[in-house]
């Protein structure tokens, strides 16, 4: 099978794409073809020689790299199946794509719906569940409606930063709903960039500007004393069969992360080692844990989720209660991360995932195809 795994991209994540893709790309059954494709800060597209595969693989702490070369510029022709992707005018021949991309220009729906525009397969969300679950007010909107648990918040979006009248009445608001600390981030944005805590309204003014270097809406949300758990799904929530182990919806055994900085921010996340406690299975009853992964699925399954995504969530420490917080439907892949930790601690290993990944990408495109398009 040819697989390729895209790599990089115009997102703050650039650098974390690079360890995640390597990671992938480490554990793809060598019975297997890869070819990667490097996605450019700029957005440009190149093919990269077979070379930086085997120096990959044979480097097993190196992050992949991108060579820019003009002559191995991607193009991409839609509809043309496993040959949309070509260099100089000759087709790759790719049976699947496995995007390891985070973040803008990556999850947010826009490379899937290329994907679905050149008619081929990729592992992950569609281009709506992506696009919608990027967006962290939106996604919060739909659990809400559908009586699913999240942290009291407000979003605001620029056009009150430029009047200050406005402005002003929005601060009051806010602080009469939610009182501090609050935590302030970018409504599509991801691996905690431009998310801040604030104590008191001089904090909070700083916060809401580093998060509007980020996105044109934010949101401000209430500072929750709680755990913070995590737990990976897999599966097709829309058309999986009955008897399908492949598309099944399934969540794994949940973790805790427990940060020794302020808060599990980027630097905690992807920088220092030491930057968090990972505990699987978390340290909460059966009986939490049940209530996890039920929640977990029905988060995925309300945004109509394929392919894979960790859901984020808070556990009061106060009251118990449990509280979504967010979605990632690419979260990280690194050796550190949580969503291939927690798949390993209920039995599925890293090749393994990998293999499932594919495979449900497969069975999604083909029942796809089935579906009439036209009169």
């Amino acid at each position: 099978m040819n697989i390729c795994v895209i790599y990089g991209g115009r997102s703050g994540e650039h650098e974390i794409s690079l360890i995640s893709a390597a990671s992938i790309v480490r554990n793809i059954s060598k019975e297997n073809n890869v070819i990667l494709i490097g996605i450019a800060k700029d957005g440009k597209w190149y093919l990269q020689d077979k070379a930086e595969y085997e120096r990959v693989l044979k480097e097993s702490e190196s992050p992949l790299k991108i060579t820019e070369d003009a002559s191995k510029l991607v193009s991409v022709l839609p509809g043309a199946g496993s040959s949309s992707f070509s260099v100089a005018g000759k087709a790759l021949e790719i049976d699947v794509v496995f995007p390891g991309l985070h973040g803008t220009y990556g999850e947010d729906g826009t490379i899937q719906g290329l994907f679905e525009m050149a008619d081929i397969p990729y592992v992950g969300c569609t281009h709506i569940s992506s696009a919608i679950t990027m967006d962290k007010e939106k996604t919060k909107m739909l659990w809400q409606s559908a009586g699913l648990p999240v942290v009291p918040y407000v979003c605001m979006k620029r056009h009150v930063m430029l009047n200050s009248n406005v402005y002003d009445q929005f601060i009051e608001a806010t602080e009469k709903e939610l009182g501090y600390p609050m935590f302030v981030k970018p409504c599509c944005a991801g691996s905690s960039n431009g998310a801040s805590k604030a104590n008191n309204r001089r904090e909070l003014s700083f916060a809401i500007m580093e998060a509007f270097l980020w996105d044109d809406k934010i949101l401000i949300e209430k500072s929750i004393n709680a755990r913070e758990v995590e737990c990976s799904v897999t599966g097709n929530s829309v058309t999986f069969p009955a008897e399908s182990d492949t598309e099944e919806v399934v969540a794994y055994l949940p973790g805790e992360i427990k940060p020794t900085h302020t808060f599990y921010d980027f630097d905690a996340k992807y920088n220092d080692k030491n930057g968090a406690a990972l505990v699987i299975p978390a340290e909460i009853s059966e009986e939490g844990i049940e209530k996890i992964r039920k929640t977990a699925c029905a988060a995925y399954r309300v945004l109509d989720c394929t392919g894979l995504s960790r859901v984020d969530f808070f556990i009061s420490k106060d009251t118990n209660e449990v509280f979504l917080n967010e979605i990632n439907t690419m979260p990280g892949f690194t050796s550190i991360s949580m969503f291939p930790k927690m798949c390993d601690a209920a039995g599925l290993k890293y090749p393994q995932l990998i293999e499932l990944l594919i495979d449900e990408a497969i069975a999604r495109y083909k029942a796809k195809k089935e579906l009439q398009t036209s009169r």
